[in-house]
């Protein structure tokens, strides 16, 4: 149910990020205290969200809920340049 699981340290080439999320929550007009007071979304996954740690579906999908927006306007995927396809 986790988003991303880094299995080690050579799993680098591709990366979730949360700019997105940042940017959503501005334009939505809330915070990240009214995600913990009003929604209920726990100061540690707003932690993990800062720190780019991982987060289970089912809290993105509450993210999703809670902003009335895509999954893409929470999370970004990065492709490293050091990648081959």
């Amino acid at each position: 149910m986790t988003i991303v699981k880094r299995l080690n340290s050579n799993y680098n080439k591709h990366m979730i990020v949360y700019d997105p999320f940042w940017q959503t929550m501005k334009a939505k007009g809330e915070s990240t205290y009214t995600l913990i007071h009003k929604y209920g979304i726990g100061s540690g996954t707003i932690d993990r969200i800062r720190k780019g740690e991982d987060i289970t579906t089912q809290k993105l999908d509450d993210l999703c809920h809670i902003f009335h927006c895509k999954v893409e306007d929470i999370i970004l995927f990065v492709d490293s340049p050091n990648s081959k396809h």
